[in-house]
């Protein structure tokens, strides 16, 4: 039985929805199988424009499933390493996806929950999300989703959180950069329609190339190597023919062909 639902509109907006209600949708291997396949897919696809991840239920996700971590603890080294890379390569897939990501959450988002909401472009929280990198009172450490969440909210914080696992809650999340906004739990779906109206307004390639440029300059010092690159991406850009097709449409006062009403 499948642990995820996915769902596209004709907008090509795709609603992947962890469906795992009665475990706090915590994460198991064949979750994490299946929330890569389907990012892969996803990113590779024309068609999709944006992909929204949510959850049904009372959480999120709740982190790690105890019977799947259960079976890790008495797996060798080699094992452990293997299931960390595919948990690795899944959160991967979704923070270069180059489509727009936004998570919407609610209720519980522990451990890798927390990484899944840190490796989308943007997330909007219900006022009663709780939140906590509780990794650390179990005698591990939150490693795989580690890099993400530090970029998410600094390394100040994830001192703080990384180290004591208090649970946070949405305004805390807000603060720390976690998480763009935060909503009552009856107005994030509307919240999130909101997002994906500005979202389908702009050039999908542009918008892929944009991600891609993040993730390029992030960390690095504005030198020589960094000035040529970023030159050289807008003059391509600026060749391309979504780039007419924008520029085109703003002189012809109209919308470009890349919206659908």
């Amino acid at each position: 039985m499948s642990a995820l639902a996915v769902a596209v509109d004709r907008r090509g907006v795709v609603t992947v929805t962890l469906d795992r209600p009665e475990k706090h949708n915590a994460f198991g291997d064949a979750l994490i199988a299946e929330l890569a396949d389907a990012f892969r897919r996803l990113g590779a696809d024309e068609g999709v424009r944006a992909v929204v991840l949510a959850a049904n239920g009372k959480s999120f996700s709740a982190g790690a499933d105890i019977e799947w971590m259960k079976r890790m603890a008495g797996a060798s080294e080699d094992e452990n390493r293997r299931d960390a890379w595919a948990l690795a390569d899944m959160l991967r897939l979704l923070n270069e996806m180059p489509k727009p990501t936004i998570a919407l959450v609610q209720g519980a988002a522990f451990g890798g929950g927390v990484g899944l909401v840190a490796c989308c472009d943007i997330a909007l929280a219900a006022d009663g999300a709780i939140f906590a990198l509780s990794e650390v009172r179990l005698g591990l450490i939150p490693a795989t989703i580690g890099p993400y969440v530090v970029a998410a909210v600094g390394e100040r914080s994830a001192r703080r959180y990384f180290l004591t696992a208090e649970r946070f809650d949405a305004a805390a999340a807000l603060e720390i950069g976690l998480v763009h906004k935060v909503v009552p739990a009856a107005d994030l779906a509307a919240a999130g329609e909101k997002v994906l109206a500005d979202l389908l307004a702009g050039g999908p390639k542009a918008q892929a190339e944009a991600k891609a440029l993040i993730r390029a300059v992030a960390g690095r010092p504005i030198a020589a190597d960094v000035i040529e690159d970023t030159a050289a991406r807008i003059a391509r850009i600026r060749a391309g023919s979504e780039a007419r097709e924008g520029f085109d449409a703003f002189l012809a006062k109209r919308k470009p062909s890349w919206t659908r009403d």
